[in-house]
């Protein structure tokens, strides 16, 4: 298991296919899908799907999502972390995206800042990247308020599959 990050609370690791007990919890959420198209995954099946293809974006582009893990439970807690984006989105290709989903017992403890500002660091000093983006639901006013507290600034709403959504770009 390859660890990326730690932080004070946090531990930023590789997704294995052992969490997808946890990834249904989270996934399987409405809350949590709420600005997320309300399409929670309903099998187990259908979360293995996912963290298969997130490792192999581990082996493609050398980055993925992570496991988010809480150092004092060993929870996981959600995850986080750079994507590349291969398609355009809003104009943009082969661009980093900034990224965390946590399930909700865990939300208002600042774990999502908290992994933002690792994933933005990680950004700017491992990948050596000048700009990372950021995109989030224009209802989604506390990942917007998030990914502001880490230096993204929102440069305009755009549709992003039939909704309309904040775009964000933290310049290093």
């Amino acid at each position: 298991m390859q660890i990326f990050i730690e932080t004070e609370r946090l531990i930023l690791r590789e997704l294995l296919p052992s969490d997808d007990q946890a990834m249904f919890e989270l996934d399987s959420d409405a809350e949590v899908h709420e600005f997320l198209g309300n399409a929670p995954v309903k099998t187990i099946e259908e979360v293995q799907e996912v963290i298969a293809f997130i490792r192999q974006q581990y082996i493609d582009n050398g980055i993925g999502r992570w496991a988010m893990v809480e150092k004092a439970s060993g929870s996981f807690i959600g995850w986080t972390g750079l994507k590349l984006i291969c398609n355009t989105v809003n104009n943009h290709t082969n661009f980093y995206d900034l990224g965390y989903r946590l399930i909700k017992k865990y939300w208002g403890k600042g774990y999502a800042t908290e992994a933002a500002m690792a994933c933005r660091y990680y950004g700017f000093n491992q990948l050596n990247q000048s700009t990372l983006y950021a995109l989030t639901d224009v209802n989604n006013l506390k990942s917007r308020k998030v990914l502001e507290k880490e230096g993204f600034t929102c440069l305009e709403t755009f549709d992003y599959e039939g909704k309309p959504h904040f775009w964000l770009e933290n310049v290093r």
